[in-house]
């Protein structure tokens, strides 16, 4: 018997055979193809075109003069936004946590960090309040958008459905609603311009 008949091709010391080759080009042709099949199933569950257009709304500020409000939609949803007078910044300032049914932020804006339902961690400039205007009870959409439309015992909106009253700063007050208004991602692209998402 010979000293290299015990030795398997491809150990240490030996050079690769025939077999070793094809199962290595077997491995690579089989890898190739798998990325080659999934590459196009991953890539058609990407949003398209269309969807990714209406993931961002610019809106225009010059016209909301103070006091006012406007509704937009925003990914089928709609925002809420209110150019706010001093009165109504300096109550939401004012206002003490403990007078709130819920104490969080809820602002997309500040990137996962958590943080109380202060004024000042709702707005990023005080004089606009940017709001999802989705009742957090059961997803109605409350009233007081309308031109010089006050509703609910806190100044801010008011669904009608259930009781639940929202103040300047769109955070719950009274009623069922168990947690205030969420706050879109925005930025503000210009002094008197907005983009949501």
């Amino acid at each position: 018997m010979s000293p290299t008949s015990g030795v398997k091709a491809g150990a240490s010391g030996e050079e690769p055979t025939r077999r070793d080759f094809i199962h290595i080009f077997s491995a690579s042709v089989a890898a190739i193809g798998t990325i080659g099949v999934l590459a196009p199933l991953v890539d058609q569950m990407n949003p398209d075109a269309s969807v990714l257009a209406l993931s961002t709304k610019e809106i225009d500020l010059s016209g909301l003069e103070v006091g006012q409000a406007i509704k937009v939609v925003w990914q089928g949803k709609p925002v809420f936004i209110r150019h706010r007078t001093a009165e109504e910044i300096k109550e939401a300032e004012e206002t003490p946590l403990a007078a709130l049914k819920d104490d969080e932020a809820r602002n997309d804006n500040l990137s996962g960090k958590a943080a109380d339902a202060e004024d000042k961690n709702r707005v990023i400039n005080p004089a606009y309040l940017v709001v999802v205007g989705v009742c957090t009870h059961l997803g109605c959409v409350p009233l007081g958008t309308a031109q010089g439309e006050v509703r609910g015992d806190f100044g801010g909106w008011f669904c009608p459905c259930h009781g639940s009253h929202y103040d300047t700063a769109g955070r719950i007050r009274k009623g069922p609603a168990p947690e205030n208004l969420a706050v879109p991602p925005y930025e503000f692209v210009t002094d008197t311009a907005i983009r949501i998402g």
